[in-house]
């Protein structure tokens, strides 16, 4: 598929793997209400993060199947596989603070993952393989903005493994010619989020009147992108992005951490008192900030101005409480009290 894909665009079959989290949910959703003639294979190893749930207004869309399995499982990726136009890679453990504590998890999904999926798509001759990774591979960027062609730095294990999984990709790139595009996002937010990122995380702990755990000086600075907006751009690089190319997708709202959380305590109508200095996590990135002159050169740019989104996502997770509160019990409970309680 070298170079630009060619209109007209007659139906594909895409396999995502790990459509069950959020952005791969939001993503399995995306295609399947943008181009009607596209098909959707969902491999998805159903972790803590991905939830069957995400998917239920699709699931009995005929032209959406789930495939419950493992990306490292070599046999089955090559068996789902066979016969799709494309694969969409977003499977991966996310969470830094989780890498801190169990970085072994993130080294097998991220990178040993991405490996197998290099292979399925190199021995299948599968036209195109897009791999989603973040601007934390770029570590922390005191000022400016991070560039495609920029040195990866970064600074704990969930970016490292994501780095190394680029690194991978683009090196088969160049050996065997395997068809790879990666996109690299910032900071997405949106419905449908697992509750230990900072955003809804933060929400609900306001719905609750519980602590709002805020780490160090609460300076951080992050650039948020509304989890649609970031879907549109990665569906826009699939179909005409370049072959070995890598594409920047920030939202370009920075935002420090602090700020952040005084715009959620507004959103839910709860008091500052709520929030709660933390002991600042190791190594944490001070700033990310991304170049996306070259996605944009595509023609994509983001929809949705941050306050508006977030605002818009405070209010679902008012409206979904029976989404959210099954996933802060149990397993949740016990994360949070090892990673908030001698902070």
């Amino acid at each position: 598929m070298g170079g630009h894909v060619g209109a007209p665009h007659v139906g594909m079959k895409i396999l995502v793997t790990g459509g069950a989290g959020f952005i791969g949910s939001h993503f399995v959703r995306h295609l399947l209400a943008t181009h009607p003639e596209d098909r959707v294979v969902n491999l998805d190893k159903l972790t803590y993060a991905g939830n069957p749930a995400n998917l239920a207004d699709v699931a009995g869309s005929p032209r959406y199947t789930f495939v419950h399995g493992d990306v490292c499982d070599a046999a089955l990726v090559r068996d789902v596989a066979r016969g799709v136009d494309a694969v969409v890679n977003m499977a991966a453990e996310t969470h830094v603070d989780k890498s801190l504590l169990e970085p072994d998890a993130f080294l097998r999904t991220d990178v040993f993952g991405v490996f197998t999926l290099l292979e399925a798509v190199r021995e299948l001759g599968i036209p195109r393989l897009l791999h989603v990774s973040t601007d934390e591979v770029y570590g922390s960027v005191a000022t400016g903005s991070s560039r495609e062609s920029d040195p990866l730095r970064p600074s704990n294990p969930y970016s490292a493994s994501k780095a190394g999984g680029d690194l991978l990709a683009l090196a088969y790139f160049q050996t065997h010619r395997v068809p790879v595009l990666i996109t690299r996002s910032s900071n997405n937010f949106g419905p449908n989020q697992y509750p230990e990122k900072v955003i809804p995380l933060f929400i609900t702990n306001a719905l609750d009147d519980e602590p709002l755990p805020l780490y160090g000086d609460g300076r951080n600075v992050r650039d948020w992108l509304f989890v649609r907006d970031n879907c549109a751009a990665i569906d826009l690089v699939l179909r005409q992005g370049r072959d070995g190319e890598v594409y920047n997708i920030g939202g370009g709202t920075e935002v420090e951490n602090i700020d952040l959380t005084h715009q959620i305590l507004s959103l839910t109508g709860k008091p500052e008192t709520l929030i709660r200095p933390a002991k600042d996590r190791p190594g944490h990135d001070r700033r990310y900030s991304l170049d996306s002159g070259k996605v944009r050169q595509l023609g994509w740019q983001p929809r949705r101005a941050f306050g508006e989104a977030l605002a818009e996502t405070a209010r679902w997770y008012r409206e979904h409480e029976t989404w959210w509160r099954p996933l802060k019990s149990g397993e949740f409970r016990a994360y949070y009290a090892q990673q908030y309680a001698n902070r």
